[in-house]
């Protein structure tokens, strides 16, 4: 009997838009049930997710997630209750406090407290979505409010977290959690207690409440061009500050330390990222290697693994693998 069948998948622009577009139609006929986008340096994440509900008619459609600095609270209510009557209802709204190489050096805005910053943009953008009065903040103050647009307050949020506080927060506020770079064992481990702690906070069970992890997968005859692509694509990671907690915590303090120790030598940086943990993270081989790969994270606690691309591999043939 075959693993289960993965739920979700990331699918990025890359260096062409149509054909971005031809992939998440491919997903679509394939059984996944939701596409995600994340937030880059190239196309306009909610503008690309826009043309994907366009050219669709039943998968979900949602970001991985959009950092809530770029945009005010009402802007971003605004866009999503757009895209959700647009997809008819298919839109998942998932929300992030990125990183300061973000948020400071691309939008000139500054992250200082992001648990509460993230507790008061959700709830004013959730407020809004539902047609209620937003409740006014420290960092956010708006009387917006929706005119000639329904509420949309079916619209699910979900929060991007890799600390216990952020991951608490989600479990507590959000419908779902968004995860990156957390292996099974996190989830198992840390992401599934904390997020109960804040559902449980909230007067609330795990019941219907999506963790999505990102998978990243490639179906190729040569494991080895995918784990050095994997690995080259990691090094910015492992110099930012949340992402060095949470990988600390899963238990590769050893990978940071001969990261830091490389500072300076990209191939270096690269190598002292052990196989061990691209292993675990990722699902790397012929195609029962991915759908056991995506196994490992539902087994762990993970109610959406989302294949997820890995840079010049072929996503066409990790899709139909991952789709069983």
């Amino acid at each position: 009997m075959l693993p289960p069948v993965a739920t979700g998948c990331f699918i990025s622009t890359g260096t062409s838009l149509p054909q971005a577009i031809e992939r998440v139609k491919l997903a679509e006929s394939l059984g996944y049930e939701a596409v995600y986008i994340t937030h880059v340096a190239g196309r306009e994440a909610l503008t690309v997710l826009t043309a994907y509900a366009i050219a669709t008619s039943r998968i979900r459609v949602g970001t991985g997630v959009m950092p809530i600095y770029t945009r005010t609270p009402a802007t971003m209510a605004q866009t999503a209750a757009t895209i959700d009557e647009l997809s008819d209802g298919r839109m998942t709204l998932g929300l992030g406090v990125s990183h300061r190489p973000v948020v400071e050096g691309w939008h000139g805005q500054t992250i200082e407290k992001p648990v509460a910053e993230m507790r008061e943009y959700a709830s004013i953008v959730r407020a809004i979505l539902r047609g209620e009065d937003p409740p006014q903040g420290e960092r956010w103050r708006t009387g917006f409010r929706l005119v000639g647009l329904d509420p949309r307050p079916d619209v699910p949020i979900y929060l991007a977290a890799l600390s216990p506080a952020m991951l608490r927060l989600a479990g507590e506020i959000g419908d779902g959690v968004v995860l990156w770079l957390c292996n099974p064992t996190y989830i198992r481990e840390v992401v599934v207690p904390e997020v109960r702690k804040g559902r449980e906070r909230a007067g609330l069970s795990l019941d219907g409440f999506d963790i999505v992890a990102a998978v990243p997968s490639a179906v190729t005859e040569d494991p080895s061009e995918a784990i050095g692509a994997v690995r080259r694509d990691l090094i910015p990671y492992f110099g930012l500050p949340f992402y060095r907690a949470m990988i600390e915590r899963t238990g590769f303090a050893e990978d940071i330390a001969a990261y830091d120790a490389a500072a300076g030598d990209t191939e270096a940086m690269a190598a002292a990222i052990s196989e061990e943990f691209i292993s675990d993270l990722t699902a790397i081989g012929q195609p029962d290697q991915i759908r056991a790969g995506v196994a490992r994270y539902r087994e762990a606690g993970a109610s959406s693994p989302c294949v997820g691309p890995i840079a010049r591999m072929n996503l066409v043939e990790t899709l139909q693998a991952g789709a069983g």
